[in-house]
Formats: structure tokens, sequence, C-alpha cells
């Protein structure tokens, strides 16, 4: 608990939660910008200080001194569409010059609310698709940012769980039915399923007991694996991770954090270089540039993470070759 308290100070003193006294660390003559920045995880998730971080640090090499002539204020909504829609009208009230937006719920809701304002996002899959941008080279409106990562991933996903588990012949996908990633995700894993032998079910996880149910009903099926993809991956991944080792289901994450946190294997996008990036995109703005002429970026960085320890558990032996591509194996 201690540790969650300090990060969470830790967020607070970074995040304009506190009032700074502007005007004492201006300097003469220098005008303070503003920034909103709606997060899409909890003030307090392990992740949470290493993306604020990731930012500062991005904006700082452009010139950019938290306190000096930038304030940043924060709101973190967790993944929850109705807290993301409160924290947007907060934000838009304060008139950021710009808001950095989190996650497709984070970018909705800033552009729900009636002021148009810039805006940056960040782990967002399909912008076009959401209809926040015209197309990726030209994105026309208020809004630009960086892809969270194409369709195409969600097959490879499917392909490792298959090299690090041969035995699987049926995996269950979890993901969130209410969001177009979530739909066009489990397109793209059902098109390869058949050529490598696999039956593919989706499995709602909007919710712990969805998840939960889901979990119980399928690892009556023999064979059985999981893809956890994006929306599910971050926020249940600690219930599901439990879910996984107690009915033996290998399984694979769409981020870092699932086989960190002890799961099986996860290959996804270094989530927090999103934001290093997006600080480059904030910097344009604040210098007079519109999010229109901004093309949307694709990731640069992907991680494949395998965790051993887990592997073990479930009785799998790592194939060697899967085991030199990866970028951290956890013992």
């Amino acid at each position: 608990m201690a540790s969650h308290i300090g990060r969470r100070k830790f967020l607070a003193t970074l995040g304009g939660a506190a009032a700074w006294p502007l005007a004492a660390h201006a300097q003469q003559g220098e005008r303070v910008r503003r920034i909103g920045a709606l997060m899409s995880v909890a003030a307090d998730d392990p992740e949470a200080p290493a993306r604020v971080g990731a930012f500062s640090q991005g904006l700082a090499e452009f010139g950019w001194t938290i306190g000096r002539n930038v304030r940043i204020d924060y709101r973190w909504y967790a993944g929850d569409a109705d807290t993301a829609r409160k924290y947007a009208v907060e934000l838009v009230a304060l008139a950021p010059d710009v808001v950095l937006a989190s996650g497709v719920q984070g970018v909705m809701a800033i552009q729900q609310v009636n002021r148009p304002v810039p805006v940056v996002f960040a782990l967002v899959a399909d912008p076009v698709g959401a209809g926040f941008v015209e197309s990726l080279a030209r994105p026309g409106g208020n809004a630009t940012g960086f892809m969270l990562y194409e369709y195409s991933i969600s097959g490879k996903w499917l392909e490792l769980l298959k090299q690090i588990a041969p035995h699987v012949a049926q995996v269950a996908v979890l993901r969130d039915q209410t969001s177009a990633t979530g739909i066009g995700q489990f397109g793209a894993i059902q098109a390869l399923a058949p050529s490598l032998g696999i039956q593919v079910s989706p499995v709602n996880a909007r919710n712990a007991n969805e998840v939960e149910n889901g979990i119980a009903t399928f690892a009556r099926t023999p064979n059985g694996g999981l893809i956890v993809t994006g929306i599910p991956s971050v926020i249940h991944r600690h219930l599901i991770i439990k879910l996984a080792a107690q009915y033996k289901l290998p399984a694979i994450y769409a981020y870092r954090s699932g086989a960190v946190d002890g799961g099986l294997i996860s290959y996804g996008p270094d989530r927090v270089d999103q934001y290093r990036r997006a600080a480059s995109y904030v910097d344009r703005i604040l210098k007079g540039e519109k999010p229109a002429d901004l093309p949307v970026q694709a990731p640069t960085k992907y991680d494949l993470v395998i965790n051993l320890k887990t592997a073990r558990a479930l009785g799998l032996d790592v194939p060697p070759t899967l085991l030199a591509r990866a970028d951290e194996v956890i013992e």
C-alpha cells in the first residue's frame, strides 16, 4: 500500500493536481502553456509513472519544463467510459492548448465535449475506423497521434501461442465486443486460425464477471489456450493471469505487463514509448502546427516477453528459437 501512496504522491506532484505557483516559476515574460492529459489506466497502475515520466522527458527534450513554461493536468479514467467523459469535460473546461488522450475511450470523450481542442492520441488501434482521422497520412481534423498496432499483429498472437504450446487446438479470444478494435482483432485471428489447425471462439470481457464466467466455461474444452487482446490485457490482466494458472491454460497477452505479472507470453508495442513520441507532436502543436497536417504514426518498437517460470508451471518446453527471439525472458 505504501508504494501505491508514494506513486500517487509522485503523480499528483507531476500532474498539476497540486496547484503550481506558476507565476513564480515562469521566467519574465514567458508564457505558460497548458496541456490536458486523459490517461487510460488508473493513477496507481504500475505503468502510470513510466508513462508520465516518458511524456515529461519527451517534452523536456523540446525545451518544455513543468512549472516553468508548461503545466500538465492529468486525469486517470482507468478504462471506464463514464469516468472518461466526466474528466474530459473537466479538462476541456481548463482551456488547454492541447490534450494528450490515451485510448479510444479517451479520444471519444474529448471529442464529445463541444469546445474543439487539438488532440494528440496514444494507444489507439484503428483511428480511421474509430472516425478520429480521415486517413493516416492526412488526419484532416483536430486529432492525430500514434497507432497502437495494425490488426496484422493479432494473427501473430495466434502463431506465437501455437509455437510455445503446440498442443493447443482451441483458443478463446478475450476481447471487448463493444469496441471496433476488439471486433477487428478477432476477425484477423479467425482468418488465420484454419491454417494453424486451431478453432477460435470469442469470449466477451467487458467486466470481471464476464471474464470469470467465460474462462471457467471455456476451461472445460480440452487443449485450450487464451489470447488476451488489448482492453482486457490492460484492465483485467491480474484476474486473467490467476484464472489461466488455475485452469492451466497457456495464454498470450497484448502487452508486456501480462508476462511480467505472471502470464506465459506477451507480444505487443512498447506502450511507454508512445508517450515519449507523443511529446514530439504536442511540441509541434504548441509551436503552431495543426493536427490535421501531422500524419498518424505506427509503432516502431514491439516487445516479445516470455515467462519461463510460468512455462515450467504449465509443463511447457519453450523452443530455443523462440527464446532467442525474445526481448525479455523472465526466469
